[in-house]
């Protein structure tokens, strides 16, 4: 009888157990803003067709996905981006095919509003950057007109920023754009805007975009941003008799196009004289030969090297001997 209430007690759990369920884990999904410049062109999501810009898609699994925007006479714009829960706004300024010469496209009216100016006339667009190279922890303005328009979008493009000193703030939106600001137009029809991303942004080519509000023209501004790298420099040989050469190389990681050149020594050289400006290499390296006139004197020679915005220095010690 103990026997078979063991048995009874045992046939039960199983039942319980099979019964019960573990409920999956609930996908996060993120939401996709599309636009483009020109309006109008297809999306593809993993190959998949969504639609045209400009478009929001829901619903989209968080993880790695391709992106593609294709218009008839552009080059398509192809893309790996990473989703993440949220909102993630996604643009690309499409190419011209060189072979053809293609005027803007209006964008395709949807939901209850209407693309252009209120009198059905193609919106006008222009941008300006208030300098053409920015160093890191500096600010950079942006002027520009604007008809057709209340208010202008700005999205920016290029290599992204820090969120930490060692994580990326979404890097792979910046290569198609990301939206950093909406700015209001004034009853001038201009607008303005100061983009100050601190010290976190990363060094390279970068790409100001602004559009009108409903994506139906565009405008861009290139520049450079400059610092948050390093500049170093060695001395082939670091011993040389009064009348010798030394080669003095190195590399320039500050995203500068060019390094300056300052000697100091004894006697006249105290104080340093600047002896070239180069430009880099393609792979960012610079090389200079320096011969030691006979009439310098003997004694210890220092050769720095700086970026031309100053962002970084590096020096290096040379002996000239009698």
């Amino acid at each position: 009888m103990k026997r078979l209430l063991i048995v009874l007690a045992l046939i039960a759990c199983i039942l319980i157990t099979g019964c019960t369920s573990v409920p999956a884990p609930v996908q996060e999904k993120g939401t996709l803003q599309f636009a483009s410049s020109p309006a109008g062109a297809q999306i593809y999501l993993d190959n998949q067709y969504q639609g045209t810009t400009p478009s929001t898609l829901a619903g989209v699994a968080t993880g790695p996905h391709t992106l593609e925007f294709r218009n008839s006479g552009y080059q398509s714009y192809i893309t790996n981006i990473t989703v993440a829960s949220g909102t993630s706004n996604y643009y690309a300024a499409l190419a011209p095919l060189a072979s053809q010469t293609v005027q803007p496209t209006s964008a395709v009216t949807g939901g209850s509003g209407s693309q252009g100016s209120a009198s059905g006339t193609q919106p006008t667009l222009t941008i300006q950057a208030g300098q053409k190279t920015m160093t890191i922890g500096n600010s950079l303005a942006f002027t520009g007109t604007c008809t057709g328009s209340d208010s202008v979008l700005l999205y920016l493009s290029g290599p992204g920023a820090y969120s930490s000193p060692s994580a990326y703030i979404n890097p792979g939106a910046y290569s198609t754009g990301i939206q950093v600001a909406q700015v209001p137009v004034s009853v001038i029809n201009t607008w303005n805007y100061t983009w100050n991303p601190g010290y976190r942004v990363i060094s390279g080519s970068y790409t100001m975009i602004a559009l009108d509000k409903n994506k139906t023209v565009s405008a861009s501004a290139p520049f450079t941003v400059i610092g948050g790298g390093s500049v170093s420099i060695i001395a082939t040989p670091i011993s040389v008799g009064q009348g010798g050469s030394v080669t003095f190389s190195g590399l320039c990681t500050t995203g500068s196009s060019g390094v300056t050149l300052t000697l100091y020594g004894p006697g006249q050289l105290a104080s340093g004289i600047q002896l070239a400006t180069l430009s880099l290499n393609p792979d960012n390296t610079y090389s200079y030969s320096y011969t030691f006139d006979v009439s310098r004197p003997t004694g210890t020679y220092t050769m720095t090297v700086s970026d031309l915005q100053n962002t970084a220095t590096a020096s290096t010690n040379v002996q000239v001997s009698g």
